[in-house]
């Protein structure tokens, strides 16, 4: 097989993933706000209204406005989620809850690397080869690798927000590709979905590899 000029990766739930379950982070942290949930029932609400949700890109924004999109675009799940469970009214301060949670998610400890991912890194990285991400996550992506010890791997970060297209867009895919001065042919992107990493790789013209995961989603 010949070697690619750039591998680009999916973050979250290729990289790394969701130390539990996202149900048990927001309810640990919903419990120290005095709420009681039910964090099974917290999960699944969770992916039900993150599914359910617009793409989070925000085409045609001011770079300075991004950071207060993603910020509301991630309210708005956790708030349906709790009303979900019926423990959205135990909240005497649903903002100060939330600020909590999202600064959490910035860092390291919600978060495991995948055993597998530090070794192919070293690999690919051992054969010269250019590696860069490209994500549907929101901006908090650049501490997180950070705090995981795996920023100094990539030669780029090309996440939907900054674009304006989330994966499968080809946009974004061409967007990355660019960073690099790098044609489709010569690039492969690993990720855990089959629709947005595998089949939008393919449709944007670079080689895409299908990275079968647990199930995970962006919190």
């Amino acid at each position: 097989m010949e070697k690619p000029n750039v591998i680009f990766l999916d973050a979250v739930g290729t990289l790394f993933g969701v130390q539990g379950t996202v149900g048990e982070v927001y309810a640990d942290i919903a419990r120290k706000f005095g709420v009681e949930a039910d964090a099974d029932a917290l999960t699944q609400a969770f992916f039900h209204h993150f599914k359910a949700a617009e793409p989070m890109a925000f085409a045609d924004a001011e770079p300075t406005a991004v950071p207060g999109l993603e910020y509301a675009w991630w309210r708005a799940i956790a708030q349906q989620s709790f009303s979900t469970v019926g423990a959205l009214e135990q909240f005497q301060d649903f903002e100060e809850f939330f600020a909590s949670l999202y600064a959490y998610f910035s860092g390291a400890d919600p978060w495991f690397v995948y055993p597998d991912a530090y070794h192919s890194l070293e690999r690919w990285k051992s054969l010269d080869i250019e590696m860069g991400i490209i994500s549907n996550f929101d901006s908090r992506l650049y501490t997180v690798l950070d705090a995981l010890a795996l920023a100094d791997f990539f030669d780029s970060v090309t996440i939907c927000t900054e674009v304006g297209a989330a994966k499968p867009d080809p946009l974004i895919f061409a967007t990355a590709l660019e960073k690099h001065g790098c044609p489709a042919t010569a690039a492969w992107h690993v990720g855990d979905s089959y629709r947005d990493d595998y089949e939008g790789a393919q449709a944007a013209g670079l080689r895409g590899i299908w990275l079968r995961r647990p199930q995970e989603a962006n919190p």
